[in-house]
């Protein structure tokens, strides 16, 4: 409820603990497009599950079905760039109103054709926290490299491939269709959250028929090597951040070693998960910040 201070573990980002002020809106829905035909991909053999925790949020688990939820600015206002929007949950679920769709909705209130990504996820666990063994196992792996501080990059999660897969149909189906959305083709960009983060910094390193025109990375995401083609880069954490402290300093690092464009925000406190909800630090304007770079890019239209 709204008002009311909330103190639980969800999975959000990797499995971050959110102890916020929840402040919920509830969003309409966009228009729902299908990224594979069905029965084109493997089930998981369970039905998708939507859990609303006490902070207002929906997590989303056991996604076998990946989609894009369009959302459009109001008819004049669009500017022609499109992002799409990847929620973290450490590929076991979704954190899919506060790290979907609400980031969507303010993108479109800018002018921004916005599309959240639900890709799929590995089969949830058993518990309050639906946390499968393989999970705990990365989160060990996750907690020891922050408490050491080496450098190191992470395995790929085990849910990533398959997560790949969905982001780079994403990016393709927003190409075809660009002219029929009001849309650049030259100008579709990817913002990822924790998990999200590595999907899109798995596609901006990867194929250049997939790479997105501009990627956002927030809390996560270091993936190696990056190309001198990588495309322009908004990376930003927070300096508390339990579970990956340093990971911004190190994907700005090896894009700026790559020649590649970056800009770099490392806020003092915001810890891992931070979205639109306000907490009172300064990794509250983070998604000013966002848009701000874009039209100092001019990936965004400036208007008169």
């Amino acid at each position: 409820m709204a008002g009311m201070r909330i103190c639980r573990a969800v999975t959000a980002g990797l499995a971050a603990a959110a102890c916020l002020a929840a402040t919920a809106v509830r969003a309409q829905p966009g228009a729902i497009i299908p990224l594979s035909a069905k029965g084109s991909v493997p089930s998981l053999g369970v039905p998708e599950v939507r859990d609303l925790t006490e902070t207002g949020e929906t997590l989303i688990y056991d996604v076998s079905v990946p989609t894009l939820e369009l959302f459009r600015p109001a008819p004049g206002r669009g500017n022609g760039v499109a992002v799409i929007v990847a929620p973290g949950g450490g590929f076991v679920a979704l954190s899919y109103g506060f790290g979907g769709i609400e980031i969507a909705r303010a993108l479109a209130s800018r002018g921004f054709t916005a599309f959240v990504l639900k890709y799929r996820t590995i089969r949830s666990g058993a518990g309050p926290m639906r946390m499968p063994e393989v999970h705990l196992k990365e989160m060990e792996r996750v907690t020891a490299r922050a408490t050491s501080g080496a450098p190191l990059e992470l395995p790929a999660f085990a849910g990533e491939p398959h997560a790949v897969e969905d982001g780079a149909r994403a990016m393709a189906i927003v190409r075809q269709r660009a002219t029929e959305w009001g849309l650049d083709p030259h100008r579709i960009g990817f913002l990822g959250f924790s998990a999200g983060a590595y999907l899109a910094a798995d596609l901006a390193i990867g194929a250049e028929a997939s790479r997105p025109d501009f990627v956002g990375l927030l809390y996560g995401g270091l993936r190696t090597p990056v190309p001198a083609g990588a495309p322009p880069a908004f990376i930003a954490g927070a300096a508390d951040d339990a579970y990956q402290p340093n990971d911004p300093i190190l994907l700005y690092t090896a894009w700026r070693r790559a020649g590649a464009a970056a800009e770099l925000h490392v806020y003092e406190q915001g810890g891992h998960g931070f979205d639109l909800r306000r907490q009172g630090k300064t990794s509250d304007h983070w998604f000013d910040a966002f848009v701000q770079w874009l039209e100092a890019y001019r990936l965004a239209a400036r208007r008169q």
